[in-house]
C-alpha cells in the first residue's frame, strides 16, 4: 500500500484519470448511439409493417365487410408463423370474432395514434411485451393489429448489457493503463529526481541516465545533462580562479605593497616614478578584476544582445586595427574573408574575442614572422581562423589554456594575466561555438567555428 500511495497521488495518474473519464464518456456516448440506432430501426420498421397491414385490412373491410374482413383476419392468424403478429376483431360488446388473441386488452388506453402497449400472455411462459394499433373499421367494431416485440426488448437488453460490461472493461483497462503509464513515467521522473539529489548534495559528476529514444523525456534528459555540464563548468572555474587569483595576484599584490611601504624610504625626487609603478601595479590588478568580470558576465549569459552581423566586415575591422602594430614589429599581417558571412552574434564580444587573439599573436610571434586573420565558411558554419608563426602551444596544454590564469612557463615573462583565451572559450560557448587550438607549423592556429544565421 505504501508502494502504491504515492502513485495514485502522482500527477500523472490524475491525468490518467482524466483521460480515463473522457474515455469511457466516449465509449458510454458510442454504445448509446448504436442502442438509439439498433432499437430505433427495428421499432421503426415494426410500426411501419402494422401500419401497412392496417391499411390492408381497412381496404379489406370497405371492399366486402365484416365477413369478408373476418375472414381475412382468420387468415392471417393461420398463416402467422412463428406466432408474432397478433389480430383482433371485436364487436360493440368487446366480444371477439376473429383473431389470435381471447380477450381485448385490459386497462390499456391507445395513444393520439392509436398505438397501445400491452403484456401478452403466451403458454408456457410468462408475459411477454407486445405493441399493437387500436382501429376502427366501421359501425361499432374493434380492431386489433400487433407484433411480440419480446425479440426487440431481449436484443434491447442485450445492447443494455453490453454496454455496461464494455463500460466496466473500458474503466478497469482504463485504470491498468493508468497505472502502467504512471508508473512509468514516474520512474523515468525519478531517475531525475535522484540524480538532482545528488548533485545538490555535492556530486557535480552525476548524470542522468539516457535510455536512447528520441521522446520528449530523453531531449528533457539532455538539456538538463547538458545545464549540468554547465554547472560543472562553472563551479571548476570558480575553484580554478580562487585558486590562481590566490597564486597569480599574489605577486602583483606584493610587488603593490612594496612600492607603497617603499615611498616612505625614498626621497622627493625619486618618489614620482615610485608613484607611477604603484598606479601601473593598481591598473594591471584592475584590468585583471575587469576580465574577470567579464568572463564571468559572459558564462552567465545576461550579456546576451544578439543581432544579425557580417563576420567578413568583423575580421576586416580588427585587421585595420592590429595592422600599424604589426608592421611596427615587422610582422607581415594577412586579413581574408569572404564577401558575405551572416551570423547571429553580439558584436561587441566577438570583436573583443578576435582582438584578443590577434593580439596575442601579435605578441608572441617572432619580427619577421607571419600573421593570418581570416573568416569563411566550412561545413556549413562560419568560422574565424587566428594563426601565427611564433612558437604555438604543445598539445597536452591546449585544453589547459582555455581556462583562466593559466600561462605556460615560456609566457610568464611577458605582460598578461592569462585570461584571454578564457574569455575568447566563454565567447565561442554563448554563441553555442567552440574553440579548436592546432598545430600552424610553426606556430599556432585558432579557429572560432560559430553557427551560421
Amino acid at each position: 500500500m505504501r508502494a502504491v500511495r504515492p502513485l495514485l497521488e502522482s500527477a500523472t495518474f490524475r491525468v490518467a484519470l482524466l483521460y480515463m473519464a473522457l474515455f469511457a464518456l466516449s465509449v458510454a456516448a458510442l454504445f448509446s448511439f448504436i442502442h438509439y440506432a439498433t432499437t430505433g430501426y427495428l421499432a421503426r420498421q415494426t410500426d411501419a409493417a402494422i401500419a401497412q397491414e392496417t391499411a390492408e385490412l381497412a381496404n379489406r373491410y370497405r371492399a366486402g365487410g365484416v365477413i369478408a374482413l373476418a375472414r381475412e383476419i382468420t387468415n392471417k392468424s393461420t398463416a402467422n408463423v412463428g406466432g408474432r403478429s397478433i389480430y383482433l376483431l371485436v364487436d360493440e360488446d368487446m366480444e371477439p370474432i376473429a383473431g389470435n388473441l381471447n380477450r381485448w386488452p385490459e386497462s390499456v388506453e391507445p395513444d393520439t395514434e392509436g398505438w397501445i402497449e400491452f403484456a401478452l400472455s403466451a403458454a408456457g411462459s410468462g408475459p411477454q411485451p407486445a405493441r399493437a394499433r387500436v382501429f376502427r373499421p366501421g359501425g361499432r367494431l374493434h380492431l386489433l393489429i400487433g407484433r411480440n416485440v419480446s425479440e426487440q426488448q431481449a436484443f434491447r437488453n442485450l445492447i443494455v448489457g453490453a454496454t455496461g460490461w464494455g463500460l466496466l472493461f473500458t474503466l478497469l483497462l482504463a485504470v491498468f493503463g493508468g497505472l502502467l503509464l504512471s508508473r512509468t513515467i514516474a520512474r523515468r521522473l525519478e531517475r531525475i529526481n535522484r540524480t538532482a539529489h545528488d548533485v545538490m548534495a555535492g556530486d557535480l559528476n552525476r548524470r542522468i541516465p539516457q535510455s536512447g529514444a528520441d521522446d520528449e523525456f530523453e531531449r528533457l534528459t539532455r538539456n538538463l545533462n547538458r545545464m549540468l555540464d554547465q554547472i560543472q563548468y562553472l563551479m571548476d572555474g570558480v575553484r580554478q580562479v580562487s585558486d590562481n587569483i590566490a597564486h597569480d595576484l599574489r605577486t602583483p599584490l606584493t610587488r603593490l605593497r612594496w612600492r607603497l611601504d617603499h615611498l616612505r624610504e625614498v626621497d622627493a625626487n625619486d618618489r614620482r616614478e615610485v608613484l607611477d609603478q604603484a598606479i601601473a601595479d593598481a591598473d594591471g590588478l584592475l584590468n585583471t578584476f575587469h576580465a574577470l568580470l567579464r568572463i564571468a558576465e559572459v558564462e552567465s549569459g545576461s550579456r546576451k544582445r544578439f543581432a544579425r552581423l557580417d563576420l567578413g566586415e568583423l575580421v576586416r575591422d580588427v585587421g585595420e586595427l592590429y595592422e600599424p602594430l604589426a608592421a611596427e614589429r615587422e610582422q607581415s599581417l594577412d586579413v581574408g574573408a569572404d564577401e558575405q558571412l551572416p551570423v547571429q552574434g553580439d558584436r561587441d564580444l566577438l570583436f573583443q574575442a578576435l582582438t584578443n587573439l590577434v593580439d596575442n599573436a601579435v605578441k608572441y610571434a617572432p619580427a619577421g614572422g607571419t600573421i593570418r586573420v581570416a573568416a569563411a565558411a566550412v561545413d556549413g558554419a562560419a568560422e574565424l581562423v587566428v594563426a601565427d608563426s611564433g612558437p604555438g602551444i604543445p598539445a597536452d596544454q591546449r585544453e589547459a589554456v582555455l581556462q583562466r590564469f593559466v600561462r605556460l612557463e615560456s609566457s610568464r615573462g611577458s605582460p598578461g594575466s592569462g585570461l584571454g583565451l578564457s574569455l575568447v572559450n566563454a565567447v565561442a560557448r554563448l554563441h553555442d561555438g567552440r574553440v579548436l587550438l592546432e598545430d600552424n607549423e610553426p606556430g599556432l592556429r585558432v579557429r572560432l567555428q560559430l553557427p551560421r544565421a
